[in-house]
């Protein structure tokens, strides 16, 4: 029987789903648009997963990444939750082993990763300012009138360079109009956005860390010819995007599932395929125990309490006792 590992990245924009076999070889992926209802979304990749995969396959271990990881998490049963730049390191130094510098823009956050011998040093995360992120384009793009997959092109197409000040959506907006009125280009208008992307993100996340080449770039946005040719204009070096840069959130979950499994020689935590039929209720109160006043977050399943967390202290946490669902 072939032994698989699962990988789930939960964005508030995108949820991907990908498997690995044992020589982290990846023979399944998904990519789906969140749209607000995480849960429903891994149900629907997991029903998938099971159309896919016969009874020959068997899925050894799961890792949990990206915002909603604690709820997907208790949804599945994961061997291993971690953070964004965790799991994206860990697949980025997989695929280019001597990567040093990683920028990673998404449709609502963007983040750099320094890494030194194939160990995060250093990083920075924006989930704050929307001028640095997918989204913005995915808006400036509908504004112009554009799809979102012709437009790095259309930056690569621009005969002239335009500046556009880049360090807030309100302001971009404004500057790109008093631009297309003293008659630039669609095209010319499009490639400075780019560059005022990337000259925010890097003053922004980048300052005061020392950059260094290899430079990768992934994400959603890595996709964009206009963001990559800014972003070497900006350094002044090549950047390299890795052949799956859109969900190596993902992937760096599966490959941290691995090998966590392989070194402990335990089983997986994974409550199988029927996870994407059981109805699961989350619900937050707030403990007065202490002056802190967490708010904790509970889930139920059956009426049964699977899960809590958010308390600083551990207590309603470790209340907790793990259940056959």
């Amino acid at each position: 029987m072939q032994e698989l590992f699962m990988g789930v990245d939960v964005g508030s924009v995108s949820t991907n789903i990908v498997v690995i076999d044992n020589n982290t070889n990846v023979i399944s992926s998904q990519y789906m648009r969140t749209n607000g209802q995480p849960l429903e979304t891994v149900k629907k990749g997991l029903k998938q997963l099971e159309k896919e995969f016969s009874e020959n396959a068997k899925i050894r271990g799961v890792g949990i990444t990206g915002s909603g990881r604690q709820m997907i998490g208790v949804m599945i049963g994961a061997d291993v939750i971690k953070n964004e730049i965790t799991a994206h390191a860990t697949a980025t130094v997989h695929f280019v082993p001597d990567v040093r510098t990683i920028f990673e823009i998404g449709g609502q956050d963007s983040k750099i990763i320094v890494v030194e011998d194939q160990m995060v040093v250093d990083f920075a995360m924006n989930t704050v300012c929307a001028a640095g992120t997918g989204s913005f384009l995915d808006h400036q793009a509908e504004r112009l009138g554009i799809p979102i997959d012709q437009f790095g092109g259309k930056a690569l197409s621009a005969d002239r360079d335009v500046r556009i000040a880049g360090r807030c959506t309100v302001f971009a907006e404004s500057d790109m109009i008093a631009k297309q009125q003293f008659g630039f280009s669609k095209a010319e208008i499009i490639k400075g956005l780019c560059e005022a992307l990337v000259r925010n993100y890097i003053n922004n996340l980048g300052r005061g860390k020392k950059l260094e080449p290899p430079y990768v770039f992934q994400g959603g946005v890595a996709a964009n010819e206009g963001i990559k040719a800014a972003f070497e204009k900006e350094i002044n070096y090549e950047v390299v995007i890795p052949e799956h840069f859109s969900i190596m959130g993902a992937i760096g979950s599966a490959i941290l599932a691995r090998e966590e499994i392989l070194a402990t020689g335990t089983n997986t935590k994974f409550r199988g395929f029927v996870a994407a039929n059981l109805e699961f209720a989350p619900k937050t109160f707030e403990c007065d125990d202490c002056p802190n006043h967490c708010e904790v977050i509970e889930v139920h399943v059956n009426n049964q309490v699977v899960a809590r967390w958010g308390d600083r202290c551990g207590k309603w946490t470790n209340s907790v006792k793990q259940i056959d669902l």
